[in-house]
């Protein structure tokens, strides 16, 4: 026991001295001036990658076959049948306005069509009639050119009766408002008992199958843009997963304001395209592609706008500054424009207790590697 004491006692004097005891887990070390053991998942290789080049895209998911329903006569609204989120076909009934009036008027208009069916066909049995006696010398000619020209005042009478009657009938139909296409209520605007007027909206339908993006492009790099281009974008919402798309249009005119050029982009998938309206999008549009040296984020160590990473030089690691371009939104790389060149070793996820000029070795497979590249 004695024996077992005293051995402990001296392990922990030696500890107290500073002297390094069996050595931790890789790339940790015992104490500040400890040498740094590197393992070969902790080391990045600088090396080139294609990095796509293209002006940014903002905008936001929109639907290409949407209607805004308004209303087209002035009534209150008695029934609602279609809520948001519901799915409807075409020519199902979303809302119903009140028509009492308007079928009024259709009665009456109706109405006028039959009396001046009776006076137009009366006036054409007239002129017959004239016409007959006036062969037989009976009558003159002036009685019968008088007979004529009532039976064309009845018939252009008849016309505009019918045309009444054709407005008042297509009035009461627009008291029903109908899906225009096979979609989703997206927005409904009145409710029960609401008087609406003569271009009030009162519903929105969408169809989310035909979901593209509707982005804009800074004036200044409109030159670099063609029709056909692929654009690489993120959607708010989804993650970070990315979709693909191609550009279908491209506006003729920037905004006055903003000096932003309008983009139409086609999901290249159009399954995987959301369903939901109105969702911010953010991309790319990849105009070309150069061979840049690139890094991962996590090497990088950031101090304001200042951008650094810790490399392997020699026997010790170095903190280097570095100058970082745009970050390629599809491989998530950013390409190195100064501080770095080819081949150069950095640490992959470097803790903030590391000093210039601290040692580091490398772990047994490292070291293999090393030589072997060596060679």
């Amino acid at each position: 026991m004695r024996r077992v004491l005293t051995a402990v006692c001296l392990a922990c004097l030696l500890a107290a001295c500073g002297k390094p005891g069996t050595p931790g887990p890789a790339g940790a070390a015992s104490s500040a001036a400890a040498t740094l053991i590197v393992a070969p998942e902790d080391i990045v290789t600088v090396q080139s990658s294609a990095i796509a080049g293209g002006p940014v895209i903002t905008g936001s998911i929109q639907p290409e076959r949407r209607a805004d329903l308004a209303a087209e006569v002035a009534a209150v609204v008695v029934q609602v049948l279609k809520d948001n989120g519901e799915a409807v076909r075409r020519g199902d009934l979303l809302m119903r306005l009140d028509d009492t009036a308007l079928r009024e008027s259709q009665t009456s208009a109706d109405e006028s069509v039959r009396a001046a069916t009776q006076a137009y066909e009366q006036a054409e049995r007239q002129v017959q009639r004239l016409r007959t006696l006036q062969q037989q010398g009976m009558i003159s000619t002036q009685a019968l050119e008088d007979a004529e020209i009532r039976r064309n005042t009845t018939q252009s009478e008849l016309v505009a009766a019918r045309a009444r009657a054709v407005s008042a009938r297509q009035q009461v139909t627009r008291t029903l408002v109908r899906a225009p296409f096979d979609g989703v209520v997206s927005e409904r605007r009145v409710s029960v008992g609401d008087t609406v007027q003569i271009g009030r909206e009162l519903v929105k339908v969408i169809d989310p199958t035909s979901m593209r993006f509707e982005g804009l492009v800074s004036a200044d790099r409109v030159a670099e843009l063609k029709t056909g281009q692929t654009v690489r974008f993120r959607v708010n919402g989804y993650g970070n997963e990315e979709f693909a798309g191609r550009v279908r249009r491209i506006d003729a005119a920037a905004n006055a304001t903003t000096r932003q050029v309008a983009l139409i982009v086609d999901f290249a998938d159009a399954a995987k395209a959301p369903r939901v309206a109105g969702l911010f999008a953010e991309g790319r549009v990849e105009t070309g592609s150069s061979d840049r040296l690139t890094l991962p984020e996590s090497p990088i160590v950031r101090s304001g706008e200042a951008a650094a990473v810790w490399r392997l030089d020699g026997k010790t690691l170095q903190r280097v500054a570095v100058k970082l371009g745009e970050r390629d939104e599809r491989s998530g790389l950013y390409p190195v424009l100064a501080g770095l060149a080819a081949g150069d070793r950095v640490l992959r996820n470097p803790s903030r207790t590391l000093a210039p000029g601290q040692a580091y070795e490398l772990g047994a497979a490292a070291s293999a590697a090393a030589a072997s590249a060596a060679k």
